[in-house]
């Protein structure tokens, strides 16, 4: 591709901009509609709590049957992402960086002592515009942190579904094609489906809102998940009979995992005594779960999203490292973070965290790491 060119791609224009607005107006209108459950989140440290109206399935699956309204009556193009992601990409990294920078703003100015919305402010300029100062800011009633998690989960099944129907248009789609399609799809689906677990994650629960969520969320996700996309989308892949059902069972594992750990994680969180595997768990110290996967690895969790992210990039061969981009990132980053939540732990927790790691000593992959 001409360096000019994709200089030039990179530039966002009037449509990227409206095409990006529409999509965040439509995200907090439906999110905002009175339908779907309403989800209580973690009792913070003043005894507040956020609620959060977990309706994105709903909100998704509309969106798509508008969207797909519009491409057939010719209203809209359903190629519009796949045809201008350089400039889609540029234009969410602005709107990304320009956000944080109001969000750094209303910190500072914040005169809020709810756990919420108080300002943690260190005074390095750099270091609070990126980790961000308000745990759980808002905007006209909207959760911005929720928000934005939900538009960049969005955003990347809608550069997928924009990619697959450019291959159709094209009379190019593959088996690769259809396989990675397909994963993602699940993967997403589940998600919103599952919708209300986000509630208890770190990201919502501990971590502040500045440009490392807001550009995770927003930018990383959906441009840099949806490589293996791209990539099929500009090269032809042939898999055997073998090599898919083999994709099949790596992303059957991974969902497993993921899922099941996740969802036991949230359940003990609700329920301390609800069984896990048909018997009652088994608890360190009253606060950390040892039964079912957290009895398997301290973090298993992570093992069946990297599963997951395996499966996203197999469809592509082996024949580029760069639909392994995602895959190998989601290593790094999660080895990175599994060392930065066992400090934190072992802070927390003191002697209950040392039992627990002496009960279950893997941390990811058991008998290897």
């Amino acid at each position: 591709m001409d360096l000019g060119f994709s200089l030039e791609a990179l530039i966002p224009s009037w449509n990227s901009v409206a095409v990006l607005l529409m999509y965040f107006g439509y995200l907090a209108v439906a999110g905002s509609v009175p339908l779907g459950k309403v989800t209580p989140g973690v009792i913070l440290q003043d005894g507040s709590r956020i609620y959060y109206r977990c309706n994105g399935l709903l909100s998704l699956l509309l969106l798509v049957a508008l969207l797909g309204i519009g491409a057939k009556i010719d209203a809209i193009s359903p190629t519009v992402i796949s045809e201008r992601g350089l400039e889609l990409l540029s234009a969410t990294f602005a709107f990304s960086f320009l956000v944080t920078l109001m969000l750094y703003a209303a910190g500072c100015n914040s005169k809020h002592q709810g756990s919420s919305l108080k300002s943690h402010i260190t005074g390095n300029l750099i270091h609070d515009w990126w980790f961000g100062i308000q745990l759980n800011p808002q905007f006209l009633g909207i959760d911005l942190k929720f928000f934005f998690v939900r538009a960049g989960m969005m955003g990347w099944l809608f550069i997928n579904l924009s990619i697959l129907a450019k291959t159709i248009l094209d009379d190019s789609l593959s088996c690769s094609m259809i396989l990675y399609q397909v994963f993602c799809v699940i993967y997403i689906l589940d998600y919103f489906f599952y919708e209300e677990y986000m509630t208890s994650t770190w990201d919502i629960i501990a971590e502040r809102l500045g440009f490392m969520l807001v550009f995770g969320d927003l930018v990383w996700i959906p441009f840099t998940f949806s490589i293996q996309g791209w990539w099929l989308l500009a090269n032809k892949v042939e898999l055997t009979t073998a090599a898919v059902i083999a994709n099949c069972l790596v992303f059957l594992l991974g969902y497993v995992v993921f899922r099941g750990a996740n969802k036991q994680k949230h359940i003990f969180k609700k329920n301390p005594k609800a069984p896990i595997w048909g018997k009652p768990p088994k608890v360190i110290g009253g606060k950390l779960l040892a039964s079912g996967y957290w009895g398997i690895a301290r973090h298993c969790n992570y093992l069946g999203d990297l599963l997951l992210a395996l499966s996203f990039s197999l469809p592509c061969g082996l024949s580029s490292p760069i639909p392994y981009f995602y895959p190998i990132y989601l290593l790094i980053l999660l080895i990175w973070r599994e060392r930065r939540d066992e400090a934190r732990c072992a802070e927390k927790y003191k002697e209950v965290w040392a039992e627990y790691c002496r009960l279950v000593p893997w941390r990811i992959l058991p008998y290897f790491y």
